[in-house]
């Protein structure tokens, strides 16, 4: 296998990749086994079809398209090694030539790494972040979990008020004319969770149970159902049942149901602790996220857009994973949600953009500052991951491939060059 590199505009670049035809012979066989039970000739049973009678039929093309399929992503992932070059997007793939007895010639046209003319990095100025933990945030950190506690008491003497957890019949309208999807039965509805349109919820307070009510609202120019999106609607509801929350007493009592303290003055000291150090934590994000944000404002990277396309479809598997530890399908999501992929590929490129900025002026900073990746760092790492998984140490070690391995130090190292620019920036 050979490969060429030619360089182009915007930190781009187009490999061409030559597999010997001797490879192609054996690409086309693994194609023929993989479809022959597939193919019928008349005279021969499913599967004992001789390639050359399928190829002298259908033609020696016939198997093309799947040997291309398998030869690409070991030819691809060689050139790459081979190459020495740092790309950084997806390929691009365009088939040049592939015939049977002759080289598989195709190319790749990717991304590299683009070049960083970094800035101003030490003695960055950041305005102070505040890390106060004042009262007030102990108090709805308590009341919230007081809230969690709350007892749902059913409520027949008196109509619907804010807050209140209803259950409710109803049926949406416009023009008259009933629509698709706005009929519900014995729905729960918490007044004032923005659960329902704009409007909705405010106008159930004052309705008595039992008793038929008209909400009128118009749909967000936004909104998922296109059809809908302008439009006023009047819904008929009937709220069936009204409960209200009881919020347990706070005494010592509830401190020792929700903790492991026995009087409500240590829970108390407990929870401003874990806010404190929620709130460093907080505090330490911010004040790297803003030191890096100006490195980044100092610097200058030409990004080429296959780059940004990449890091947007990394978030977008990121954001999918999520939702599946969830239970839900990106399918559901945006059925739920409105959305769309491309829409929100499109909301997250300034966020990919400024993603790789920061990880590139990082990387450079590195560089400058000769800053590694210890064996100490590295074993620390595989320990956390060890620990994470509940795997023994060794058993991660042997588990991990080079490459892998190598990305982990790389990791190391961007991160400690982080810390490098936040010890070395300056608060007004």
């Amino acid at each position: 296998m050979s490969v060429k590199v030619e360089k182009l505009e915007k930190n781009m670049a187009n490999l061409t990749i030559e597999v010997e035809a001797a490879e192609v012979e054996k690409a086309l066989q693994q194609a023929y086994l993989k479809e022959k039970n597939q193919i019928s000739v008349p005279g021969f049973r499913k599967g004992k079809v001789p390639r050359a009678m399928v190829e002298k039929m259908y033609g020696p093309d016939i198997f093309y398209q799947e040997a291309v399929n398998i030869m690409i992503p070991d030819a691809y992932d060689k050139a790459v090694d081979e190459c020495g070059e740092d790309i950084v997007s997806s390929p691009e793939i365009d088939v040049v030539n592939i015939k049977k007895g002759e080289p598989f010639v195709f190319t790749a046209k990717v991304a590299l790494k683009p070049p960083v003319e970094l800035g101003k990095y030490k003695g960055i100025t950041i305005e102070k972040i505040d890390a106060t933990v004042s009262d007030e945030d102990v108090d709805a950190a308590i009341e919230k979990e007081r809230e969690n506690n709350a007892r749902n008491i059913e409520v027949t003497d008196r109509p619907v008020k804010d807050k209140d957890m209803v259950i409710l019949d109803f049926e949406g309208f416009v023009d008259g004319v009933a629509f698709d999807g706005g009929k519900g039965e014995n729905h729960p509805l918490t007044i004032g969770s923005g659960a329902f349109i704009p409007g909705f919820e405010d106008q159930l307070i004052g309705a008595k149970i039992g008793e038929e009510c008209e909400v009128k609202v118009t749909f967000p120019e936004d909104y998922q159902a296109k059809e809908l999106a302008s439009k006023d609607a009047v819904f008929k509801c009937t709220v069936k049942e009204i409960k209200e929350k009881e919020l347990p007493a706070l005494d010592d009592e509830f401190a020792s149901e929700v903790s492991e303290f026995d009087t409500l003055e240590e829970y108390k000291k407990d929870v401003r602790k874990n806010l404190e150090e929620a709130k460093a934590k907080e505090v330490k994000d911010e004040k790297e996220s803003k030191v890096i944000e100006a490195i980044v404002e100092d610097s200058k990277m030409d990004i080429p857009e296959a780059m940004i396309e990449t890091q947007q479809n990394q978030m977008l598997d990121e954001f999918a994973q999520r939702m599946s530890m969830q239970g839900l399908t990106m399918d559901q999501y945006f059925k739920f949600t409105g959305a769309s992929k491309e829409r929100m590929f499109e909301l997250l490129r300034p966020q990919a953009e400024q993603r790789i900025k920061g990880r590139l002026v990082l990387e450079a900073i590195a560089k400058a500052e000769k800053i590694e990746a210890t064996e100490a760092d590295v074993e620390e790492e595989l320990k956390t991951m060890a620990n994470v998984y509940q795997m023994e140490l060794d058993k991660v070690k042997e588990m991990l491939p080079e490459k892998s391995l190598d990305g982990i130090k790389e990791d190391i190292v961007v991160r400690k060059a982080a810390e490098f620019a936040v010890e070395n920036a300056k608060e007004k």
